[in-house]
């Protein structure tokens, strides 16, 4: 079973992540825009994805996940952490900081060079 601390380690794990309380509940954040959430019982994560991802995680795991309230019709995603994979919840977090992060952050973590418009 996977724990909101699993959750809150692969967050913080995140270059420049940082946990804020919000709504009552822990959200992660990348210069303040939010990638990932657990809810304050503990019992599921909400994770920034695409549309597409979202759509292939509810057909292949219905009863693990679903579109997150008032967020779903974006692509995040509700997965209920008793029955969701560690693997693919890490995965997750770390696409969803990728969706958040400024783009040269994410050049930065990956060691992509960034190239600087005239120069």
């Amino acid at each position: 079973m996977l724990t909101p601390e699993q959750v809150r380690e692969f967050a913080l794990a995140m270059p420049e992540a940082v946990e804020q309380e919000t709504w009552g509940h822990p959200t992660f954040r990348v210069r303040d825009r939010i990638f990932a959430s657990t809810s304050a019982d503990g019992v599921v994560a909400i994770i920034r994805a695409s549309k597409e991802d979202q759509a292939e995680l509810m057909a292949a795991d219905p009863d693990t996940y679903d579109p997150a309230d008032y967020f779903g019709r974006y692509g995040w995603v509700r997965a209920q952490l008793a029955s969701a994979d560690p693997d693919e919840i890490r995965e997750l977090v770390v696409e969803g900081w990728r969706r958040a992060a400024p783009k040269r952050l994410v050049a930065r973590y990956d060691g992509t060079p960034v190239r600087t418009p005239g120069r």
